[in-house]
């Protein structure tokens, strides 16, 4: 045989390893894709919302969306849920199936000790950055960061770190505010998104507004007020289409609480917002107290 000959041979065999190959890539990945079904439709039966050939279906379709362009943070959780060895008695109980909804859980007054408490009962929560801190702008203007810088004075010299506020919620009734602290900008915001799935509350919602009277729960049923620090926040009930009615930061807590419509006024040091974000959420958990709590 010529050397051309023997050349086309190899690239012949080269293309057949080649194509043999993604034919078994493709298998794997059926097959994982198989397994996260059977998960789901077992996880979905043993909490007793669906029927099996219902909940065969939905799961197919998800498959369908999974396969094009999703977001890192969703795929990421989606495997750390699946992976999810429970530590706690509470943990073990969801993953049981005992409990049915994140509702029910905060009603009996449990503590939650595992963000994946969260994400298991709570598939599609939304999470908002509360910008606390600022750099300064072209122009004199201050420029708004996700971190906020602090210093301390070391022997050394000066020792930096970065401070964080997140909030998370489901935009029906269920919001929750974490803040943390780390050395590296990316660790802080983590650390303060698992902070606020352990703070999760449920918002009492309604219509308190005279103007309105529908009886939904499109606003809050009365006045309320919450203080941190020097900053304090009053939330007044609005008619329908109103809106949110208050700063960005403010209006990314009430929006993933669920509120559609509310009037916000702010005393005192409003810079500082991060007692903004934890004065409002104040706000929102009196909403749910007694006079003779508060």
């Amino acid at each position: 045989m010529t050397q051309k000959k023997r050349t086309k041979h190899e690239e012949t065999r080269k293309e057949i390893e080649k194509e043999k190959e993604v034919v078994e890539e493709k298998k794997e990945v059926e097959e994982k894709t198989d397994k996260k079904t059977e998960k789901k439709i077992e996880r979905q039966i043993a909490r007793g919302k669906k029927t099996k050939e219902e909940v065969t279906e939905k799961a197919k379709k998800e498959t369908r969306e999974e396969k094009g362009p999703r977001r890192r943070d969703v795929r990421r959780r989606e495997e750390e849920i699946a992976e999810w060895v429970p530590k706690t008695r509470l943990g073990n109980e969801v993953l049981k199936g005992e409990y049915k909804s994140l509702e029910d859980l905060l009603e009996k007054g449990e503590i939650i000790l595992e963000p994946e408490v969260v994400d298991y009962l709570v598939p599609e929560i939304k999470q908002e950055l509360i910008y606390i801190g600022g750099t300064p702008g072209k122009g004199g203007g201050a420029r708004r960061t996700p971190t906020k810088m602090t210093a301390r004075m070391h022997k050394s010299g000066r020792r930096f770190k970065l401070n964080a506020v997140m909030v998370v919620g489901n935009e029906d009734g269920i919001v929750g505010i974490g803040k943390s602290v780390s050395n590296e900008h990316r660790v802080a915001i983590e650390k303060a998104l698992q902070q606020a799935k352990l703070n999760v509350i449920k918002v009492r919602r309604g219509c308190g507004s005279w103007e309105c009277n529908c009886g939904g729960d499109h606003s809050i049923p009365f006045k309320i007020e919450g203080k941190v620090g020097s900053v304090k926040v009053v939330l007044l009930p609005t008619p329908t289409g109103v809106g949110i009615v208050a700063g960005d930061e403010t209006k990314k807590v009430i929006r993933l609480a669920g509120i559609r419509d509310v009037w916000v006024k702010t005393y005192g040091m409003t810079s500082t917002r991060g007692n903004l974000a934890f004065a409002v959420v104040e706000a929102l958990k009196n909403l749910s107290r007694t006079k003779g709590d508060m």
